[in-house]
């Protein structure tokens, strides 16, 4: 096939790449835009196959569109959402794209010679890299939004309202799988003669500080949340009421054993704790029972940790 001084002067103007194989699929032609960005050139390469002229091409999925393409004699597309690029073309802008490789928009259509004595195929890449960055883009700003929309400002952890919706769905697993569950409230005890003392900023960093050592001490499946101000709460899918305690009586232990730095001052800290476990009560009256545990703890002289039992009385654990 050959291309006419008029039309290959035209070809190389355009803003697309543009390769013409030939039936075995050796490079017949390519124009500036592909040979100015992949640093070849076209009479070096002329009638080498063209997974030879790029060897770094996806050459089983793109072999796959080529056969298609020739045998059933019908144009196939891929864009860039689907596979980000088939040449590896630099960009213009790979510093504020956060990609090296141009994002592509690829046709393959099947050609004819005049007189129909042989057959061609040619590939137009078209430049997608800016719908591909704005893509990139909108995605990360839902998904911050996302993040943003269940997470507490300031400890990072869960925040209440979708602590309670996970405690929710937590119920109803454990209702059809017949699963054991357990559920723990817990503040920190005189935090507010803490924040007299060392201001809401301390309390802040106080707050940020446990619910970073709590997070270490749990399992990936517990979700741990701020239920409000210096109240925490922990959902423990898959455990029972004596593994809860062991998890609570651990977590009091390890804040009642360390310090937290604030100013260069060390402020030691303790917690209580209340323990429910599910009894096909609902996920209000599970948050009120330990509540009600938590508030015992309280009572008997905080740094501890209690239960509530169905009986109705609560039980002493530490």
């Amino acid at each position: 096939m050959q291309l006419s001084g008029v039309f290959e002067p035209l070809l190389a103007q355009l803003n697309s790449g543009v390769v013409v194989l030939d039936s075995q699929y050796r490079v017949v032609f390519f124009n500036q835009f592909i040979a100015r960005r992949a640093n070849v050139i076209l009479t070096a390469v002329q009638g080498q196959s063209l997974f030879d002229v790029f060897d770094d091409l996806p050459k089983a999925w793109l072999q796959r569109k080529l056969d298609s393409v020739r045998e059933l004699q019908v144009p196939s597309f891929s864009n860039w959402e689907q596979r980000q690029y088939i040449f590896k073309l630099p960009h213009l802008r790979p510093l504020s794209t956060g990609s090296d490789y141009m994002a592509q928009n690829c046709s393959i259509m099947p050609l004819t010679a005049p007189g129909g004595n042989a057959s061609y195929l040619c590939i137009l890449i078209e430049d997608a890299t800016d719908a591909f960055f704005y893509q990139q883009q909108l995605q990360s700003s839902m998904l911050q939004l996302e993040l943003a929309n269940r997470t507490d400002g300031l400890t990072g952890i869960y925040n209440r309202r979708y602590w309670q919706q996970q405690l929710q769905q937590e119920l109803l697993r454990a209702t059809r799988y017949q699963h054991p569950l357990s559920l723990l409230l817990f503040d920190l005890d005189k935090f507010k003669q803490l924040n007299d003392t060392y201001g809401h900023q301390g309390g802040d960093a106080v707050l940020t500080a446990v619910a970073q050592s709590i997070s270490a001490l749990l399992r990936d499946t517990d979700i741990f949340g701020r239920y409000g101000g210096e109240e925490f709460g922990v959902i423990l899918p898959e455990t029972t009421l004596s593994g809860a305690l062991m998890v609570a009586n651990r977590i009091c232990s390890t804040i009642a054993e360390k310090t937290i730095n604030y100013n260069q001052q060390d402020i030691a800290l303790t917690l209580s704790i209340g323990v429910s476990s599910f009894e096909q009560q609902s996920a209000d009256e599970m948050i009120q029972q330990a509540d009600i545990a938590l508030y015992n703890a309280k009572r008997q002289g905080r740094n501890c940790v209690r239960t509530y039992v169905a009986e109705g009385y609560l039980q002493k654990v530490k």
